[in-house]
């Protein structure tokens, strides 16, 4: 299960790392980390849910340009497919 995710800042050189929390037998998770988790999930969920529209429409497939360009395509592609999606 992966917990943890790089972003939410604009600044390359200090990166944020978000983790979430692990429960075992042994140790229970507390209230707080419970709610930690839900709001990383709520975050996370519209992403996800983006990109496997992506993965599906094959559209990443042939793509050979510039990194930065493929980032303003992908924001523009989530966005329509948001915009799709709530339709």
């Amino acid at each position: 299960m992966d917990l943890g995710f790089r972003g939410l800042g604009n600044d390359v050189r200090d990166p944020v790392l978000v983790t979430g929390f692990t429960a075992s037998r042994a140790h229970k998770l507390a209230p707080g980390q419970k709610d930690a988790i839900r709001v990383l999930a709520v975050g996370r969920a519209p992403v996800e849910h983006g990109f496997a529209h992506l993965k599906n429409w094959r559209a990443l497939t042939k793509l050979r340009i510039d990194p930065a360009h493929a980032t303003r395509l992908l924001r523009a592609l989530l966005v329509l497919t948001n915009l799709e999606v709530n339709r």
